[in-house]
């Protein structure tokens, strides 16, 4: 879908919230979005059933067939379970509430709708919010953003139709999370550094567990990278949790709207106190857990079965994410975990000896420190943590990357990691595991055959006796070294004539240019 679609309907969006808070507003759109899919793939289903019901070569073809009896049969809701498609009610299709947008009681209609389409879908049971009777915007606002979100879905094809409105989902997800700055970012992880998760676990198949899922950006990530590969949607089996209800509900839509199966629990709620997937042992975790969180505790956790390398400790939660992740893992399963860049450092409390543990029990595979102002929420320095139950390969060393001065510039306070970037990480571990390198980047000077090396100042293997050297910090920029410089094989002599040289020019303008001040100041009667 093409940017300006995409930024043209946001400007109109925002305009329409007047002056409404964007953390209230978003729920309005995004729920509108998800009823404009739902109705968009019960119609489109609804049209194709015509189609072969009519056709005498098709299995559905409706022999003798009356005037009304496929209109009756349309109704039969097995025709559209059987495709995953929601059944939507007449008085719920987006046409019906399109048609009314300009009536005072949109809202109440919008309810209403949202109610019937509960009761018939028991899968959206509380994830369909219904707010809008009570939402507080102006006069005729609700009726306009009704008529813009009609805008979205363009094309007769049901899969193009199906990715544009996911595309506006995710593109309005991620405006909404810098419009609200600090509060949208604890259910939004930039999209740069989702994609980079993704591209170094490769989550190609099995089951995908995120514990802290947000609105489900992980996932929606995890299967366009399967569908780039040659897999298909449902490859993976998609299991998470969130604790909070509005984020929660995000998530359910933001995955229902591409047709993607998921379990993200019976309902909301603390991952530590009430582990919803507690048998659960995944293929592969992605996860971007709050940073520092020290209201986390609770007594009955005390001796939990997660702890295998030590008690987190009560006043930070980064250590108990962590071990979290790590019990959830298969034999054969990867973690990626993003976390505050104290978690690679502290000794505080029982911190430095339960990292100590890990790395000693090898479980630790890549540290990537990354650069700043990735986040919308926070300004805290972040890092990547890679781990696995066994390692195949390299066992007893951790690949240590510094990707702090690899960002660009998006805005005057955004970054983000760019396609190229991701995929030079991606190749680096890739070759360091030994695995075939997919993309043909260059993994540094030098080298592009996908044969792993290390690199000053950006990547190196180190071994678990050096890294208990340095108090089992995991801190890259403490091994990767200095960026190697450029050497024209000029010597010390002549170097420090041509800088000498170029000063003293530097010197005598600078001479020039003060006498030149000194006569324009005189000029006008001033001496100094």
């Amino acid at each position: 879908m093409q940017d300006d679609i995409k930024k043209t309907l946001w400007a109109t969006a925002d305009k329409l919230r007047a002056n409404m808070d964007a953390a209230e507003y978003k729920h309005l759109v995004l729920g509108l979005i998800f009823v404009k899919y739902i109705s968009d793939t019960f119609a489109a289903r609804r049209a194709e059933l015509i189609v072969r019901m009519t056709n005498p070569v098709d299995e559905y073809f409706y022999h003798d067939a009356q005037s009304g009896d496929i209109e009756a049969e349309l109704e039969d809701r097995d025709y559209y379970r059987e495709v995953n498609v929601f059944w939507v009610p007449e008085s719920a299709r987006w046409e019906a509430l399109r048609s009314a947008a300009k009536q005072r009681d949109i809202g109440k209609r919008i309810d209403e709708a949202l109610s019937i389409i509960e009761l018939e879908n028991p899968k959206l049971k509380g994830i369909l919010d219904k707010r809008y009777a009570r939402a507080q915007l102006p006069d005729g606002k609700l009726g306009a953003l009704v008529d813009l979100v009609s805008a979205i879905g363009f094309g007769d094809n049901p899969a193009a139709a199906r990715d544009v409105l996911g595309q506006v989902y995710e593109y309005f997800l991620g405006m909404f999370a810098s419009a609200e700055g600090k509060r949208g970012g604890q259910f939004y992880t930039p999209a740069s550094i989702v994609n980079t998760l993704v591209a170094i676990l490769a989550p190609h198949h099995g089951k995908v567990y995120d514990p802290c899922c947000g609105s489900g950006g992980m996932f929606v990530q995890s299967e366009k990278f399967i569908a780039a590969h040659g897999g298909r949607t449902g490859d993976a089996a998609i299991f998470g949790q969130e604790a909070n209800p509005t984020t929660w509900r995000l998530a359910a839509m933001n995955l229902a709207i591409r047709g993607i199966d998921f379990n993200l629990g019976r309902e909301p709620a603390d991952t530590f106190t009430h582990n919803q997937h507690a048998d659960l042992r995944a293929d592969f975790i992605l996860a971007n857990p709050p940073f520092n969180i020290s209201d986390w505790w609770h007594g009955s956790l005390t001796g939990d079965p997660r702890w295998v390398y030590g008690d987190p400790p009560p006043g930070n939660a980064n250590y108990a994410w962590l071990q979290h992740m790590l019990y959830h893992l298969k034999p054969s399963g990867r973690a990626g975990i993003v976390l505050a860049n104290g978690s690679m450092s502290s000794s505080q409390n029982s911190e430095g000896t339960i990292r100590a543990a890990m790395v000693d029990a090898d479980v630790v595979e890549v540290m990537v420190a990354l650069p700043g102002q990735l986040f919308f929420n926070t300004q805290i320095p972040a890092c990547l943590w890679f781990l696995v139950k066994h390692k195949n390969r390299r066992k007893g060393e951790v690949l240590f990357i510094d990707a702090r001065k690899q960002a660009s510039m998006i805005s005057r306070v955004q970054s983000e990691l760019t396609d190229a970037v991701i995929e030079r990480l991606a190749n680096t571990v890739a070759a360091w595991r030994g695995e075939p390198v997919s993309l043909p980047r260059p993994l540094g000077k030098g080298r592009g055959d996908g044969t792993y090396q290390d690199i000053p100042g950006f990547c190196r293997s180190v071994k678990l006796a050096e890294i208990a050297q340095h108090g089992h910090v995991l801190t890259p920029g403490r091994y990767v070294g200095a960026e190697e410089v450029e050497d024209n094989d000029e010597d010390f002599a002549t170097k420090m004539q041509q800088l000498t040289e170029k000063l003293g020019e530097q010197m005598a303008k600078g001479a020039e240019l003060d006498v030149l001040i000194r006569q324009k100041l005189g000029g006008l009667g001033y001496e100094f």
